[in-house]
Parts: C-alpha cells; sequence; structure tokens
C-alpha cells in the first residue's frame, strides 16, 4: 500500500521538475537571443588616442580578437601607434639586446686551482747548486706541467653589463615592428577562456596557425584561472605580465599575444622612456643602481 502510494507522488515530483527545467530553459534562450540582438554588429571600429603622434608616418592598425571560443571572431579594428610599430628594423640593436640578455644567463663556475691549492710539493725537487740545472723550489710552480695555475680563472664569475636604457629601449620597439611587420603579433580583448582543458589551448593555436610556441602578455601579473592551470604543463606556452616582455622570449615564441590593456600599457611605458630627457644616459653604476634599489624597496 505504501509503494503505491508514493508512486503518483513521485510522478507528481519529476512532472514539476520537468516543467521548472523547461521554464528556466525557455528563459535562458530568450535571454541570448535578446543579447544576440543588443549586440552591435562586428567587426567594430575603434579608435585609440595616441599620444606624441608624428608628423610623417602612417598609423597601423590591428584587429581585436576573442580566445573563449576556437573559431576566430574580430571584435574590432584598433590603431597601433607608429612610433612602436612601425619604425624602421634595425637588427644590429636587436642583436645587442639579444647578446645582453644570454649574457645576463651565462655564469662561469670554472675554477682553476693556483700552487697553493694543489697537493705535493712542498719539498725542493733538486738540490740548489752542483746539478747543473736551473733553480726551482717546487714541482706544483706554474712552469710546471700538472702546475698550478697563475692569474688563472676564479669563477663563479658573469661577463654581464648593463646596457644603455636607449638601446634597450629601442631594442623592444624594433622587435614589436618585426612581430607585427611577419603577422606574429595578435591583439585580443582579455585571457579568459571558458575551460582549463589544454586540449582547448592546443585547438585554439592549430586553428589559428599561431606555430608551435606562444607567448601571452597580460596586464597583471594573477592570471585567469583557466587559462593558468590549461598552460600549466605545456613547454610551448608561457604566460607573462606586461612588465616582463623582452626581446629574447619575443624571438624565442612564434606568436606574441597581447591583450588590449597590456597593449596601453607597453605603449605608455616605451613612449615614456622614448621621449624622456635622459635617455642617453652614461655609464651604468653599479652603486647608484643597488642603492635605489635598495630605496624602493624600503
Amino acid at each position: 500500500m505504501m509503494w503505491k502510494f508514493l508512486t503518483p507522488v513521485t510522478q507528481c515530483c519529476m512532472n514539476q521538475i520537468k516543467f521548472n527545467f523547461r521554464f528556466f530553459e525557455t528563459e535562458a534562450s530568450a535571454l541570448v537571443s535578446d543579447t544576440r540582438l543588443t549586440r552591435p554588429p562586428l567587426p567594430l571600429i575603434t579608435s585609440r588616442d595616441l599620444p606624441y603622434k608624428p608628423k610623417y608616418g602612417e598609423i597601423r592598425q590591428a584587429w581585436l580578437c576573442n580566445i573563449d571560443t576556437v573559431e576566430e571572431e574580430r571584435l574590432g579594428l584598433i590603431d597601433l601607434h607608429p612610433s612602436i610599430f612601425a619604425v624602421m628594423p634595425r637588427l644590429d640593436i636587436i642583436w645587442h639586446n639579444y647578446n645582453w640578455q644570454k649574457k645576463y644567463r651565462f655564469v662561469d663556475y670554472v675554477t682553476e686551482p693556483s700552487r697553493a691549492e694543489l697537493h705535493g710539493g712542498g719539498r725542493k725537487p733538486w738540490p740548489q747548486k752542483g746539478t747543473g740545472r736551473a733553480r726551482h723550489g717546487s714541482i706544483r710552480s706554474p712552469i710546471f706541467l700538472g702546475g698550478g695555475k697563475a692569474h688563472g680563472k676564479r669563477g663563479p664569475r658573469t661577463t654581464f653589463f648593463m646596457l644603455p636604457l636607449s638601446t634597450r629601449v629601442d631594442g623592444l620597439i624594433n622587435t614589436l615592428t618585426c612581430k607585427y611587420a611577419q603577422d606574429d603579433l595578435v591583439i585580443v580583448d582579455s585571457l579568459d577562456i571558458p575551460t582549463n582543458d589544454p586540449k582547448f589551448i592546443e585547438e585554439l593555436i592549430e586553428e589559428r596557425r599561431w606555430g608551435v610556441s606562444v607567448l601571452f602578455i597580460n596586464e597583471c601579473d594573477i592570471m585567469p584561472r583557466n587559462i593558468t592551470l590549461a598552460t600549466d604543463k605545456m613547454e610551448s606556452v608561457t604566460l607573462m605580465p606586461y612588465y616582463g616582455l623582452n626581446v629574447y622570449s619575443m624571438l624565442k615564441y612564434d606568436t606574441l599575444v597581447l591583450t588590449l590593456e597590456s597593449l596601453n600599457k607597453i605603449e605608455e611605458r616605451l613612449l615614456f622612456n622614448l621621449h624622456r630627457s635622459d635617455i642617453n644616459q652614461g655609464k651604468f653604476n653599479r652603486t647608484k643602481f643597488n642603492q635605489s634599489v635598495l630605496m624602493n624597496s624600503n
């Protein structure tokens, strides 16, 4: 009897659940259709206020795309500053920056022992007089085979030097110009993706033909959660904040992907350093640099 009573009750509950689900489904579809109707037509032509506009030279433009879908959707057309993305490329400046960063990473750990650090050689090899030979006091002398090294390498040491500020700024500008000219520069609205599955990023890169390696630049150092988890174990994809952008990384990766906010900040920083009065600074002073770092850290 109890079972016969529960059967109509469960059927009634299931019918009510189905009705509620259909009701919310129709509401959601209505909202989606409303948003699609009210969405402005694409692509949007957007203009940006570019400071320090040069008198001569055309303003470059690039498409603003999305990455929340595998298929590319162009959201608008934005202007790029010609002083950063339309300069005459100088490969010598790019090489100087690339070589400078390689020397920064290289540390020579070779240590050659002196005569005092070798075992043996405490006694005189032969008498001072009477043998007809030259006078020697130890077999660990630098002129002997197996002896110590005079003025040898005493690692770890580095050959790093600081490039002038103008060369570093010109290196970033020339590399960005080359990336734009080679169609390896992509501007996106944000780095938000709908899932944290690495397959989504792989399909996205393959669909848009970004190459085997991609560098994503964000406006802050706190990246979106989904893209962080999706690219965590992908060696060919790197996430980087805008203030970490460098020549070596741009040359290492095939495609450079910038968010719109990071593009604004990169242009602002480069234009400020390009038009500052002390751009042609003198020789790098390590002592003053260390003092400024300590003062800023406090």
